[in-house]
């Protein structure tokens, strides 16, 4: 909770500070890497550092953490918190990197604002950001243990190597890889819905991590990923899917990091469920749907998935078959173009559920592209389901958290 003097700075000047943090994120970083340029090539990811999006990322995340500190001061924003510190979890932050971003961050600020940075919009401003670290650094080292406590060993991150053990092409631009530890040691758990990161050394020498959802049953001895090869239509192609689709095969090795991530399902084994994805989000709702199957789970689970065209719809057999073998699962496929003639379950056009019957009590769980997640969580909120009971995953930074009602 902010000291009372501090909120009432922070509330005065949250508009300036607000409006300005995209030219600061812009001033951070270019500090941040002229004097740490280990932190570009080797930990952040340079694809989101060019479109800009991670600046957007961090612009929203700070402001929305100052925002919920001054109108909801007795509430953590936990959801936003736990997403954030299982995403740095995979990439093994470690707490003495925090003050090296907050000496970056109020330069930017400092040199952003001028003369307006008094001393005490700085204090205000300071205890707002170590309110936010510390509770991430805390988030974090929990996460950690919890991986040791698994047998998860290699530090922060619990990174290790793994082998490819088999290849098998999905569609024209997915590809799954199973995979199992090098050293012959047991598979980590999971809970279905969790990624890993798995980081590659690209041909430049610099080394860069992508998070890829855990596909199949969380007890086998083999782990499974889906990795969709990223066209930039303009700007560059996605270096490490790109990479593992022409470098990697049956034999090879991957650095892979111990799981995380908090979109999981609960535990209800009569709650209704309703699972939306879109593209490659399909990944880990695959894994939710073998983990409702090998549960016996007997409420209603709704499955939605949107896609290009049945061709590239990934893992399309395994997302029917496991709806099939449900007490009561249903499952509707949206396609922009090519559906089947007579499909009972496939539509063309964009996801439209006002033919689908969403049960009172729906837990959501959403994974895809931010617009296909706005869309569908605001007609699940049309259809009455409660906000807090839609979750969902952003691959990438998550540019949802700049919206205020998220």
């Amino acid at each position: 909770m902010l000291s009372e003097q501090s909120a009432a700075t922070v509330r005065a000047t949250l508009p300036a500070v607000g409006g300005a943090l995209g030219e600061i994120s812009d001033r951070f970083y270019a500090g941040l890497f002229a004097a740490h340029p280990e932190l570009l090539r080797d930990l952040f990811n340079r694809g989101n550092q060019s479109s800009g999006t991670q600046r957007q990322a961090l612009a929203g995340a700070f402001a929305a953490f100052a925002t919920q500190l001054v109108e909801r001061p007795d509430v953590r924003p936990d959801a936003m918190l736990n997403r954030i510190a299982h995403k740095h979890a995979s990439l093994g932050i470690a707490p003495e990197q925090y003050p090296v971003v907050h000496q970056y961050l109020f330069a930017a600020i400092a040199d952003v604002l001028g003369e307006a940075v008094t001393p005490q919009v700085a204090a205000a401003w300071t205890e707002v950001y170590w309110l936010m670290a510390n509770a991430l650094i805390a988030i974090e080292k929990r996460l950690y243990a919890a991986s040791e406590a698994d047998g998860v060993d290699g530090g922060p991150g619990g990174r290790r190597t793994w082998e490819v053990v088999e290849r098998v092409e999905e569609t024209a631009d997915v590809a799954t890889f199973l995979i199992r530890p090098a050293d012959g040691s047991p598979a980590p758990a999971f809970r279905p819905g969790q990624y890993v990161s798995v980081r590659v050394e690209l041909p430049d020498g610099a080394l860069q991590t992508r998070q890829y959802s855990l596909i199949g049953s969380a007890g086998s001895a083999v782990r499974r990923i889906g990795v969709k090869r990223v066209h930039g239509g303009g700007a560059p192609d996605g270096e490490v899917s790109n990479h593992l689709h022409a470098r990697v095969r049956v034999g090879s090795t991957l650095d892979v990091s111990a799981p995380y991530g908090d979109l999981v399902l609960d535990a209800d084994s009569e709650a209704p469920v309703l699972l939306a994805s879109a593209g490659i989000g399909v990944t880990p709702m695959i894994a939710m749907l073998e983990q409702l199957v090998a549960s016996g789970h007997r409420g209603p689970v709704t499955v939605v998935h949107a896609d290009r065209s049945p061709g590239e719809h990934a893992l399309r057999e395994e997302h029917e078959g496991c709806v099939s073998k449900l007490a009561d699962g249903v499952a509707h496929f949206w396609y922009e173009r090519g559906v089947a003639a007579g499909h009972p379950v496939e539509r063309v056009g964009l996801v439209d559920l006002s033919g689908v019957v969403v049960a009172s009590g729906t837990r959501a769980y959403l994974c895809g592209p931010l617009p296909f997640m706005r869309a569908v969580r605001g007609q699940l909120l049309a259809k009455g389901v409660a906000a807090a009971d839609i979750h969902y995953e952003v691959f990438g930074p998550d540019l949802w958290l700049a919206d205020a009602d998220a």
